[in-house]
């Protein structure tokens, strides 16, 4: 039987993001884009909470920790907040590369964005900085709930991205969603044909498809 995050990579974002929307829950993150490569990754999620720089918090670079405790295939998730200061950079995408880190996601500026490319470690944030984090901001915690352009992620939730952006899902509904959107995907794949094949879009188009996340059976 193939896992969660094998079918998440069959699905894409705006499949999983009407399964959501279906099943009245939340995980769609918007204003997050691919600055690296452009490849659809899914993974669970490895959090970092960051904030300003103070006195007291760990003498350890941010994201370092997360890194560490990585198993392959995971997606390490930052929360960040900052779009003019850099929350992750080359060396760090280096070591998330060897550890075997699937991608990168960050609610705030990266820097090092033409290294990450060269490493094909794909990562999605909002922008591109070149303003480092020393003595501007620092990591206040790791594997712990944290919030990523207003989604609530916890360590082990599941995480998929794309062309289209990022999406969370609650790690306890991962089969439901999953199955939800496979189902949605399975509907939007058949009108896609009877579209190349000539039928008339508003009949493809018509209420079944307006009504598709409120019945799931409804007729082609």
């Amino acid at each position: 039987m193939k896992s969660l995050v094998e079918r998440l990579l069959r699905l894409d974002t705006p499949s999983v993001s009407d399964a959501l929307d279906k099943l009245g829950l939340p995980g769609a993150a918007t204003g997050l884009a691919a600055l690296t490569v452009k490849r659809r990754v899914a993974g669970r999620a490895q959090t970092v909470r960051l904030g300003p720089a103070k006195e007291g918090l760990p003498k350890r670079h941010l994201g370092a920790a997360a890194i560490m405790n990585a198993e392959e295939g995971d997606i390490i998730v930052v929360q960040h907040g900052r779009d003019d200061v850099s929350g992750w950079g080359g060396l760090l995408s280096r070591g998330a590369l060897v550890k075997g880190v699937s991608a990168v996601v960050i609610d705030g500026g990266v820097r090092d964005i033409d290294e990450a490319a060269e490493l094909d470690m794909p990562i999605y944030a909002r922008a591109a900085v070149p303003l480092t984090a020393r003595g501007r901001i620092s990591e206040h915690g790791w594997n712990e709930r944290i919030t990523v352009c207003g989604v609530a992620v916890s360590p082990g939730d599941f995480v998929l991205a794309d062309g289209s952006g990022v999406v969370f899902v609650d790690g306890t509904r991962g089969e439901e969603v999953v199955s939800v959107a496979e189902d949605i995907a399975r509907r939007e794949q058949l009108m896609a044909l009877a579209i190349s094949d000539g039928k008339i879009i508003g009949d493809v188009l018509s209420a079944s498809y307006e009504d598709m996340l409120q019945t799931r059976d409804a007729a082609l």
